[in-house]
């Protein structure tokens, strides 16, 4: 072979290898036109190994025109390379792309857990008279929960709560948000309205009226002049705030050592409307808190003077008026945590 005939075969080799890189549909089209024309077996690598059979005067001229074949091959493989990448990169992008104006997904969304949400509604009513949320410890010593409360160590109220003690001396596990009133009525100063919501404890068996944790809700006005027809009429309000402007209420009769006279305070029956039934003991009513006008003795212990201020306080079972609002007969629901149950306050 002759060098004029090597050179018109590397010619058109070139044109064949540049044809076949420039129409590779894609990275693994080009590799194989690479391989096919550059590879150890290829085309062009084929012939320029018959170099040496050419006389020696052509080798180098030979040798010159097969490496710029070689130089201008590589270019255009890598030229066309970066070209499908770039091809590759902009359908990926086209592909992901996102519409700005697209309305997003919706977004899953929790709920407020109907404890909570019957603190806020119970919050929401006392606000409308002025009354303010305070919060107090869970753990109290034992002279705030009781002593202070006009319930001291021998007293027979005693064994009205179930305490739960801790290991520091003199403390429990606060048995209700009264000795809030304590803590309130010496940090403020007359006229007090405070609204006391919170985690209290008892050691009691569980079932389902019954809990050794609940939630109550302590109210406490104090100011020159208050009276137990002011009390009588804010729960009224409340009540029906809560259960309907047409639903009936009562005061009745009721003993706690803080309070002085005390009361019991019943709405008519959500379940029966008043005609009676096993849900309120066939008597039409349904007891939601107590209350009374603060004892003068606890007014003294919180730093007032009961012969210029008198005052009422009002407590009540946080989950006695959601299990009222809500229709449900076993409050160890509200603690279970069950989402088959929870999602049904949405």
């Amino acid at each position: 072979m002759d060098l004029g005939t090597m050179t018109a075969q590397l010619e058109r080799l070139r044109s064949d290898a540049l044809d076949a890189v420039a129409t590779a549909a894609d990275p693994a089209a080009l590799d194989a036109a690479q391989l096919a024309f550059l590879g150890r077996k290829g085309a062009i690598t084929e012939l320029l190994r018959g170099i040496g059979r050419l006389p020696a005067e052509d080798r180098p001229r030979m040798g010159a025109v097969g490496n710029e074949v070689r130089e201008a091959v590589e270019a255009a493989v890598s030229e066309r390379s970066r070209d499908l990448r770039g091809a590759a990169l902009i359908a990926r992008l086209a592909a992901e792309a996102v519409d700005v104006t697209t309305p997003g997904r919706r977004i899953a969304r929790g709920t407020r857990h109907p404890i909570a949400e019957t603190i806020a509604a119970i919050d929401e009513v006392f606000g409308r008279f002025g009354f303010v949320v305070y919060e107090g410890p869970e753990v109290e010593d034992d002279v705030t929960n009781f002593q202070m409360l006009n319930i001291p160590a021998d007293h027979p109220a005693r064994d009205l709560w179930d305490t739960l003690y801790v290991d520091i001396p003199d403390h429990l596990l606060r048995t209700h948000t009264s000795p809030g009133q304590i803590r309130v009525m010496r940090e403020t100063r007359p006229p007090i309205r405070a609204l006391l919501p919170g985690r209290c404890f008892r050691y009691e068996a569980v079932d389902a009226s019954h809990g050794f944790e609940f939630f109550q809700v302590e109210g406490l006005m104090v100011d020159e002049g208050t009276s137990l027809a002011d009390l009588k009429g804010l729960l009224e309000e409340f009540g029906h705030a809560l259960f309907g402007v047409g639903r009936a209420t009562r005061f009745r009769p009721g003993y706690y050592p803080f309070t002085e006279p005390s009361v019991a305070f019943d709405v008519g029956c959500v379940v029966c409307d008043g005609s009676g039934c096993p849900a309120c003991g066939r008597t039409g009513w349904m007891t939601i808190l107590g209350a009374g006008m603060v004892h003068p003795v606890v007014l003294r212990n919180g730093g007032i003077d009961p012969e210029r201020y008198q005052g009422f306080a009002f407590g009540m079972g946080v989950e006695r008026i959601a299990m009222l609002r809500h229709g449900v007969h076993d409050l160890r629901l509200f603690m279970e945590n069950d989402l088959r149950f929870l999602e049904q306050f949405r």
